[in-house]
């Protein structure tokens, strides 16, 4: 395993790189990492166009682990993404061939373009690692981890994901719209080349095991755990809330706010940790009714709401709770 210095360096290594891709979006890019470090998935929605794509791409390239693509369209099957069983005339045997999903690092391109019975065959190799084909298990190589991206569901041609799936996302995040200087660089970057192509790996997939060995021995206190977990329960209290986020959104909140600790610098994790890395981890976890929807309320306000609402470890009443 590697010391906290060691692989700070390390996971600055793989930010950098990244961001010689992605410019001017440091936070979207070290909340990618933190997915990587962490073991988890993760989907990045936002409108076309902005780089989704791309940081997905980046993310795969800086590791030396190998790569599978899907492009999610209506018309894709189940078996186009887990891999078929087919008869071999030579051998006399069945012989399993794997799809994309059985590469370490996939990029779901977006995954909302396609019917709901073709998401779901994901659902499997994203908790258990693993792809059921014809009765037959076969396990994923590790480190395993899915990057979908997402158009909004109010874009024609999409299909909402069910809650069971995002619930599988360790990280929801959104990159926005550059800022007129990053997007000047973007173009100017872009001119001749785009330095896609020439990005190379910074870490190998054994690395990234360690990395994600490192992450769960950052020390967190028994407040800081009973501090993310009331945050989760806020989220199932709120009235506006047809379902608050799950104990898998706990774990996930505890397990990024490590990470998040190990990028700053620190082997102890802070109520700042858990209040930066709430948004994007619980956000998309609650459910929102049509009723409350309609006038405007989104998973994220719910969990804003629970960090106005819950006390934070070592602040009093009344007082003003630190920043840093």
């Amino acid at each position: 395993m590697q010391d906290g210095s060691a692989a700070q360096a390390k996971i600055k290594q793989i930010v950098d790189n990244i961001s010689r891709v992605i410019i001017g979006k440091q936070r979207a890019v070290e909340q990618a990492v933190i997915a990587l470090i962490c073991g988890g998935h993760l989907l990045i929605e936002d409108v076309p166009g902005v780089g989704k794509t791309m940081l997905a791409r980046s993310v795969a390239k800086s590791t030396g682990c190998s790569f599978g693509r899907i492009q999610f369209t209506p018309d894709l099957l189940p078996s186009d993404i887990t891999g078929v069983t087919i008869y071999n005339q030579q051998s006399g045997e069945f012989e399993y061939r794997p799809g994309p999903i059985m590469a370490q690092m996939v990029l779901a391109d977006e995954l909302n373009r396609t019917t709901p019975k073709t998401q779901s065959a994901l659902l499997e190799a994203m908790e258990e690692h693993q792809v059921t084909v014809d009765g037959i298990t076969h396990p994923l190589p590790r480190p395993a981890m899915v990057l979908a991206t997402l158009n909004p569901i109010e874009y024609e041609g999409t299909f909402p994901l069910p809650e069971g799936q995002l619930d599988r996302f360790m990280l929801r995040i959104s990159l926005g719209y550059p800022s007129q200087e990053d997007e000047v660089s973007v173009v100017s970057q872009q001119a001749l080349q785009h330095p896609i192509d020439s990005l190379e790996p910074v870490v190998t997939a054994e690395e990234i095991l360690e990395l994600q060995e490192t992450v769960k021995r950052i020390h967190a206190d028994t407040a800081i755990t009973e501090y993310a977990v009331a945050l989760v329960n806020a989220t199932r209290k709120h009235p506006d809330a047809d379902l608050g986020a799950s104990p898998r959104g706990s774990l996930a909140l505890f397990r990024t706010s490590q990470a998040l600790a190990l990028i700053r610098g620190r082997d102890y994790v802070l109520p700042d940790d858990v209040k930066e890395m709430a948004i994007p981890v619980l956000g998309h976890r609650v459910i929102v009714p049509p009723s409350s929807r309609m006038r405007g309320v989104t998973g994220r306000m719910i969990v804003e709401a629970a960090l106005e609402e819950v006390p934070v470890p070592g602040v009093r009443a009344g007082q003003q709770a630190p920043t840093g």
